[in-house]
């Protein structure tokens, strides 16, 4: 088995222990475990988060970077999904993030890393660098959380290694009730329990929930999104782990039911879930290929340079 095709193998093994996820969440995290080496195992027992187990090489996973103040920007989560474009959320791309601040303002233009799993390896052998963004053209229009995408295009392709591979976007037909369990897999550097930023990526697995009940959950918060049907949702695990600040941008990774293929089904924008809110949100990116298709192509948009 070449590198790339090892590198497939460990992450099926991951998305597939999802599939035991729901019944016993213990016994799917020893799956997850037996995909990664014995001297890991030690720090994977003992380290938990608002969500999650220290997760091993996820190659799609971006740094976007501001700032290591909050107060300044921070630094959240994007998907590499070709060897020149990370998908993130739009939100992820300005210091202050509510629509009211935002409205007039032009996009930070981020530093990127990959191929990272701790904190300390952003720097300057793991950062790539940038040549524009772009955010969608509704990037809230009518609320925070309206079509919260950009589009990041690298000045270089990258190298393509076990650390650093795209995940691929979804096809035709590829529908999520057909995934693995309905679960899906998420990887970030958010918050944990103790309100503190993780030092290492950690990845979370959760469960598909019904958009009847999220939208619902969520239709009276004036602080939470309004979720229409270009968005999909998750839940905590058995033990309330969850997506919490930071996340954002994260790409939810699930695994075909009838083929075995991973691909990106959302990109995280709702992250303040931690243990005060019950779903996580995601803009659903089915409902966007055109968009990033037209982007790719570089036959549309206004961009930021």
């Amino acid at each position: 088995m070449n590198v790339i095709n090892k590198m497939w193998f460990s992450l099926t093994v991951l998305l597939l222990a999802a599939s035991a996820c729901l019944a016993d969440e213990a016994h799917a995290e020893e799956k997850i475990k037996s995909s990664v080496s014995a001297s890991r195992l030690a720090s994977l027992r003992s380290r938990r988060m608002v969500g999650g187990t220290l997760a091993p090489h996820v190659p799609w996973q971006a740094m976007v970077y501001i700032t290591d103040s909050i107060l300044g920007g921070g630094y959240a989560g994007g998907a590499l999904i070709s060897d020149r474009w990370i998908l993130t959320a739009g939100r992820n791309l300005f210091v202050r993030k509510s629509r009211l601040d935002i409205q007039g303002k032009e996009p930070v233009i981020p530093k990127v890393y990959l191929g990272i799993i701790g904190r300390p390896e952003a720097n300057a052998s793991t950062e790539v660098a940038v040549e524009k963004v772009v955010l969608h053209p509704d990037f809230q229009k009518q609320s925070d959380w309206d079509n919260d995408l950009a589009l990041i295009q690298l000045k270089k392709p990258v190298v393509m290694s076990d650390k650093v591979t795209p995940i691929p976007l979804p096809e035709r037909g590829q529908n999520l009730g057909d995934t693995v369990a309905g679960s899906g897999v998420i990887a970030g550097w958010g918050w944990g329990i103790h309100f503190t930023p993780a030092t290492s990526l950690k990845h979370l697995i959760l469960p598909l929930v019904n958009h009847t009940d999220c939208k619902a959950e969520y239709e009276l918060n004036p602080l939470t999104p309004d979720v229409g049907d270009n968005m999909l949702c998750t839940g905590p695990t058995n033990y309330q782990e969850n997506v919490c600040f930071g996340d954002a941008g994260g790409a939810l990774a699930v695994t075909d039911a009838e083929n075995g293929d991973i691909y990106a089904a959302g990109i995280l924008s709702f992250d303040k879930s931690c243990r005060t809110y019950k779903y996580g949100v995601y803009m659903k990116i089915s409902s966007y290929l055109p968009w990033i298709h037209s982007v790719i192509r570089e036959d549309t948009e206004k961009s930021f340079a």
